[in-house]
């Protein structure tokens, strides 16, 4: 069966060109098209499309104010296609928060152009949404207490690395926002633009205990605070004496996208070997599974999201299949996990220690 496609815009050229696009991709099938949400109600109700393209500035209704309405009353896939997700990333990140399942940019300039050059990014993350479970809106997470000074507990040598990619903006935040103001230190690599790293961590910041910024190259990794990797750069841990500090790096894409979950996972392992906690969340693809299974190999507890909590079971799946997960659990047990393991003393109640510069890595 073709996925049905309603693309929704209050261009007609927007929507002519959206139409001949995606209708000419095999699979797809454009059944509608609405100039703005009261006439996009209409065609869902008659049509009953599998995913919508949606851009947020329209007549009569605002696109969030419709995908708000639209998660609540009809819940369906939604991919945001607007030209404020470029210029305000505030936008797209409340419209992932709302429920849409991804989001590309419009072009700025040279539209026809720039829409058929964006024909096989758009139909990816189509089939994506396609196939996307999607979860409620949920009011946020109650704050879990301070992890405080529970025996064997010493935050300058634990360290939690999260990754995540499509529906992960939203699963980071409620993991993240949970944890008390003295949580162990956390490195974060989500899949996202350049444009979009550094509102999505001041995001974060504001719903946070922990203090949550984008990642600068040489800054000291300290307890109680939160890395995100900027979205054109690989975060890398590096020891640093008896401490910890992020690097970034401009080398080459792993596994099609800079920043990588197993680039970030990888160094961990090098850095604080059993001293580390990974985390696998929602995502499209294959990126971190593989950087977990060695993360786990040198003796890190390893944790992923579950399938039915998941927007896409990708990357936690592929953990799964690689054995690399020590425990798969639903989202909202992560946050409590994390400060389980963050007051569990060390093997043989020994003193966490930071693994010899030297140390070969487990192959």
């Amino acid at each position: 069966m073709p996925i049905r496609i309603l693309v929704i815009d209050d261009s007609a050229l927007v929507r002519h060109l959206l139409s001949e696009i995606l209708g000419a991709v095999p699979g797809f099938e454009v059944v509608g098209a609405a100039p703005d949400p009261y006439a996009a109600r209409e065609a869902i109700k008659a049509l009953q499309p599998d995913v919508l393209t949606l851009d947020v500035e329209m007549p009569r209704m605002d696109g969030l104010v419709f995908l708000e309405n639209l998660m609540r009353l009809r819940p369906t896939p939604v991919v945001m296609v607007s030209s404020l997700t470029t210029q305000g990333a505030e936008v797209t990140l409340r419209a992932l928060e709302l429920g849409a399942v991804d989001f590309v940019s419009k072009p700025a300039l040279g539209l026809a152009a720039g829409l058929a050059a964006l024909a096989e990014e758009l139909a990816a993350k189509i089939r994506v949404a396609a196939r996307a479970q999607l979860q409620p809106l949920q009011a946020p997470p109650p704050r879990l207490g301070a992890v405080g000074s529970a025996p064997g507990y010493r935050t300058t040598a634990q360290l939690v690395a999260m990754g995540a990619s499509t529906g992960g903006t939203e699963a980071l935040r409620a993991v993240v926002s949970a944890l008390p103001a003295d949580a162990p230190a956390v490195v974060i690599t989500q899949h996202i633009p350049a444009s979009f790293s550094r509102p999505f961590a001041e995001r974060m910041d504001r719903a946070s205990a922990m203090r949550v910024s984008q990642a600068e190259d040489g800054q000291p990794i300290l307890p109680g605070h939160v890395y995100v990797a900027p979205g054109d750069a690989h975060l890398c841990v590096e020891r640093s004496g008896a401490r910890w500090r992020c690097r970034l790096s401009q080398a080459a894409p792993v596994n099609r996208h800079r920043p990588a979950v197993d680039v970030m996972f990888d160094s961990v392992r090098e850095a604080c070997g059993r001293n580390a906690l990974g985390l696998l969340l929602t995502g499209m693809g294959e990126d971190g599974a593989r950087g977990l299974a060695r993360l786990r190999q040198a003796g890190a507890s390893t944790l992923v999201q579950d399938e039915a909590s998941a927007v896409v079971w990708g990357m936690p799946g592929a953990a799964v299949k690689l054995g690399a997960a020590e425990r798969i659990l639903n989202l909202n047990e992560l946050p409590a996990a994390i400060l389980a393991w963050a007051r569990t003393p060390p093997p043989e109640n020994e003193e966490p220690r930071m693994p010899s510069p030297t140390a070969e890595a487990p192959r």
